[in-house]
């Protein structure tokens, strides 16, 4: 089993940056990925990056690429996702997972985190 926790989120202004964490326990796999999604009602799922624990190799929609960077501390098993230059459409609850492989496919993940929220004022 594989626990992921993420937290940073909250309101920030139009323009303004939040960093998230995602800390992973638990047996996590070496050579898995973690992915960053967000939700908002009535809507599905969207990618917005992710990264794999070995290497570092990322991949961004690019709806985010220039505004969202991703990366990692293995040894403290987190995540992180920068995150610039921020819109009131990027006003989503956030969500970490871990899956075998770096994919966009929410269903591709095995494991979520519960989420944070985050708000961005016009």
């Amino acid at each position: 089993q594989v626990q992921l926790v993420e937290s940073g989120g909250g309101l920030v202004q139009a323009g303004g940056s939040l960093r998230l964490s995602c800390t992973a326990s638990g047996e996590i796999l070496r050579d898995s990925a973690m992915g960053w999604f967000r939700q908002v009602p009535g809507k599905e799922r969207e990618f917005v990056g992710g990264i794999r624990w070995i290497g570092a190799r990322t991949n961004y929609p690019a709806s985010v690429r220039d505004r969202f960077t991703i990366s990692k501390d293995n040894a403290k098993k987190t995540v992180y996702l920068q995150m610039n230059a921020l819109k009131p459409e990027d006003t989503a609850v956030y969500y970490c997972a871990n899956g075998p492989y770096l994919r966009i496919a929410p269903g591709e993940y095995d494991y979520w985190g519960q989420g944070t929220q985050v708000t961005v004022s016009s």
